[in-house]
């Protein structure tokens, strides 16, 4: 049960760092700021209280106890443009853990309330600031731990999946309203719409729908998908190689060396695979710049979190010197050597190139080709060999997660890349893809008891479909559902 009638405080600073925060929100957020709050002896704000009105942020100390202040920063976000609705401050102190509890204490005694889980992110739905989607999506950035979670959580955050249902949420409430009013005439002759133009209007909306769900990822696939890195020299081939995996252009390819700086990535998903496949920087011995060095320094912790590295080797070029100690940078856990640009050479001459290569390196090196897509093939079935080696048990969780997650289409050098082949689609939860679940059941319905001329109870399955499809933002849901979702947050949310 959320109270909005209280103050509630709670630190939202992670334990360990230089800097803590404690968050105050409610109705006496000001009050308490006011008895708190006492600005240095050489601010130009002589006035707390005219500090507290007038001021978004002012430097002072924080009055513990009568023989204890700490000096911080307080900053204030007023009602109605806070992040909860409330009026909501914050205050940042350099202190220890022990100092901060203290303070949290005096707050308390003040009358404050100690926030539960996910409380404030609660209160910003509760006042219209989020809707139910982008609450969760909250809890989904803060809980992210690589950058394709981050993404998808920051795509739920902006609304993108929302704006979709609400589109398709108005479609469906112009179609009811027509049916409505006829039942409403139905004595006087009149027809707003015939049962074949709503019979169409639904069958429409539902495969928006199905489109939507045969568009997305599934969110909690990102959690534990194994990540296989792509690295090598700088204009080994890379981001082609990349490219062509997914197929489609995740990443930008040119002639000129170091043209990717950042870790580009995507979701590939085969029949009988699927991970987080990601390109970075070239990797040089020595890098010439500052912008080389971090490029670098990203590759590097990339590369050392992920279970596979594919190892990039240019077949066309002439010499290893510089491939050997790139090859020295890396130490995967499993290590697959290609030859890219396999094309570019004459099959006489390639094969040659490829024995030196494995001579070289001690490791077999499978020539393939982006261009042509000659060797994918070869190099997928490396990869799905690589994941299962180092999965965990076949009993376990994780590998169940992705057994079943492996739906939809298939990506592969051949295939036309569905929907699903870019992260820039939307990634469903379960609660989200069990709503466009129902609501499309029920549209399924309603388009057979209109053929059956019974708009009586097409109604009412219009209308379980309208109930599913607002669970997924901020119209009337359960409140048990809301303490489930909030409860999934950490104190300070």
């Amino acid at each position: 049960m959320h109270i909005l009638s209280d103050t509630i405080v709670a630190v939202s600073s992670p334990a360990g760092g230089v800097r803590s925060i404690l968050r105050i929100s409610g109705p006496q957020t000001l009050t308490v700021c006011k008895q708190l709050f006492d600005p240095g002896p050489d601010s130009p704000i002589r006035n707390p209280q005219s500090a507290i009105r007038n001021a978004h942020i002012v430097s002072g100390s924080m009055r513990v106890s009568d023989d204890l202040s700490l000096d911080g920063q307080l900053y204030l976000f007023f009602a109605p443009h806070s992040y909860t609705g409330d009026d909501l401050a914050e205050i940042h102190i350099h202190a220890s853990a022990r100092l901060v509890e203290a303070l949290v204490q005096s707050l308390l005694a003040r009358g404050l309330r100690p926030a539960g889980p996910g409380e404030f992110t609660a209160r910003a739905y509760l006042n219209g600031k989020l809707d139910l989607a982008q609450a969760e999506a909250v809890s989904e950035v803060i809980s992210s731990s690589n950058r394709l979670q981050l993404e998808a959580a920051e795509r739920l955050l902006s609304g993108r999946l929302t704006n979709s249902t609400e589109e398709i949420r108005g479609a469906l409430l112009d179609c009811l309203s027509l049916i409505e009013a006829g039942l409403d005439f139905s004595g006087e002759g009149i027809e707003f719409i015939s049962a074949e133009q709503a019979a169409e209007r639904l069958t429409r909306i539902q495969k928006s729908l199905e489109e939507l769900l045969a568009g997305s990822i599934r969110y909690e696939t990102l959690m534990d998908l194994p990540a296989i890195g792509i690295a090598g020299a700088p204009n080994a081939g890379k981001s082609s190689l990349l490219n062509a995996l997914l197929g489609w252009e995740r990443s930008i390819v040119s002639a000129q060396p170091k043209t990717t700086r950042d870790i580009l990535s995507g979701v590939l998903t085969t029949d009988r695979l699927q991970c987080v496949l990601f390109d970075c920087a070239g990797l040089i011995p020595a890098p010439d710049n500052v912008l080389d060095e971090l490029a670098q320094r990203a590759a590097m912790e990339a590369l050392n979190h992920c279970s596979t590295v594919i190892f990039c080797v240019d077949a066309a070029k002439a010499g290893v010197s510089e491939d050997i100690a790139v090859r020295a940078l890396i130490q995967p856990k499993s290590l697959i050597a290609v030859a890219t640009k396999s094309d570019l050479s004459a099959s006489d001459e390639l094969s040659h190139r490829v024995h030196t290569l494995t001579t070289v390196f001690g490791v077999e090196f499978l020539p393939v080709s982006a261009r042509t897509g000659h060797g994918l093939q070869d190099l997928l079935d490396s990869m799905e060999r690589s994941v299962v080696a180092w999965a965990p048990p076949t009993d376990s969780p994780a590998t169940r997660s992705r057994l079943e997650s492996a739906i939809g289409n298939v990506v592969t050098p051949d295939s036309d890349p569905g929907p699903q082949s870019e992260i820039s689609t939307v990634a469903l939860t379960a609660r989200h893809r069990q709503a466009v679940t129902d609501a499309m059941e029920s549209i399924r319905q309603a388009a057979e008891e209109v053929n059956r001329d019974n708009e009586e109870v097409a109604v009412m399955m219009i209308r379980a479909a309208l109930q599913a499809i607002s669970e997924i933002g901020q119209r009337p849901i359960d409140e048990q559902v809301l303490d489930r979702i909030f409860s999934r947050f950490c104190i300070g949310k």
